[in-house]
Formats: C-alpha cells, structure tokens, sequence
C-alpha cells in the first residue's frame, strides 16, 4: 500500500453539527404514546437501516405500521428525522479540509442510515470533499467493528499507521486505534485542526 499520510473522518458530530432536535419526543406526545415507546417499537428498524438490512421503503412501511400512521404523516415522521441527522454543516472544518486535498489522502468511515449518502450528498457534497465514502448501511458494518476500519484502508489503498482518524464518540476512537490507526476525539475544531495538522507535519505522538 501507498506510503502516504491520510486523514479520515467522521460525520455526524464532526463534520455534521447535530444537537439533539427533540423531535421524538415531540412525536410521542402528538401521538399520546409514553416516552421510549418509538425506541422500542422501532429500534430495530433502526438498527437494520444502520447495516442497510432494509430499504427506505420498508422503513416507511415499518413506521406506519409500527406507529399507526398514515401517508403524510410517515413523510412528516421522517422528513423530522433526516432534519436531524443532517443537522447543519460544521463549515469551518470543512473549508480546512477542503484545503487539504493536495497534501494527503482524505476519506469518510460513518455509522448511518440507508438514504444518507443520497441526502449529504444533496446538502454537503461530501463525495467532492474526500476520496472515499464507506457507510455503515453500504458495507453492512458500524463502527467500532474492526471490519469498517478495514474496508476504509483498503478504498483508500492505505496503510492504519499512516491514517488519522477523527471521530466524537469514544469508543470508535479507541477501536480505530487497536485497528493500528491513530486517532483524535473531536471536541472542538481548533484542537481538531492543530491534531490534523501535526499529522500531516509529522510532529504528532505515535498514538493519541
């Protein structure tokens, strides 16, 4: 493999701002249902579009039926949830990387939802941003299973020592490096861009 440096991201909470929209609980009180009660009917669904299990189709027919809603409302339902998971775009972080291009490899490994792609597509353009894009719901793993790290190296052609993961969850971070990368909890983009930046340079620690 390529003996070149290479920065790879995260999405949601990275390059994507996503707060807590409160929309769920909105639902649940419209549609008299106690809290939880759309986890529970619907956390599968959820789980299976994560992996690409199921279509967006048989997602909308899961969530009317699941829920007892009728056409309109189901586009409401998720016309809510793609709201916030697109959030808004973290613009400072994505014009640093934009400038990065020239000077190392750049993919995207991201937990999602079948319709993603489709969608920050439209809103981001993140497929002009990076190389490469896996999705969860495309290769049928999330993170922090060691397989995603894998198939994101082998796209880019690769190697997980030379690679810089940045990710807001923990977890993946910590499986990102067992999986031979280093990586970075985002926590904010200056501390971000100056951890991108000591990578590219060669100045970083081994780990961390």
């Amino acid at each position: 493999m390529a003996d070149s440096r290479c920065v790879i991201l995260d999405i949601g909470g990275v390059l994507e701002i996503t707060p807590t929209t409160g929309w769920v609980a909105r639902w649940e009180q419209r549609l008299g249902l106690a809290a939880g009660t759309v986890e529970r009917r619907l956390g599968e669904v959820w789980r299976a579009g994560a992996v690409g299990a199921v279509g967006e189709r048989e997602v909308r027919e899961q969530v009317a039926g699941r829920l007892g809603l009728d056409a309109a409302r189901v586009e409401a339902f998720m016309a809510d949830l793609w709201a916030e998971y697109l959030g808004t775009p973290n613009d400072e972080l994505i014009a640093y990387v934009r400038g990065l291009r020239p000077r190392c490899r750049l993919g995207i490994l991201s937990n999602s939802f079948v319709g993603a792609r489709e969608r920050e597509t439209a809103a981001y353009g993140f497929d002009a941003l990076v190389e490469e894009i896996v999705y969860s719901h495309e290769i049928g793993v999330c993170k922090p299973d060691p397989r995603a790290f894998e198939v994101v190296c082998a796209r880019l052609g690769v190697r997980p020592r030379d690679c810089l993961f940045v990710d807001d969850v923990v977890v993946n971070v910590e499986a990102a490096q067992e999986a031979g990368m280093q990586a970075h909890l985002f926590e904010g983009n200056a501390g971000t861009i100056a951890r991108i930046a000591a990578h590219l340079d060669g100045t970083a620690p081994a780990t961390g």
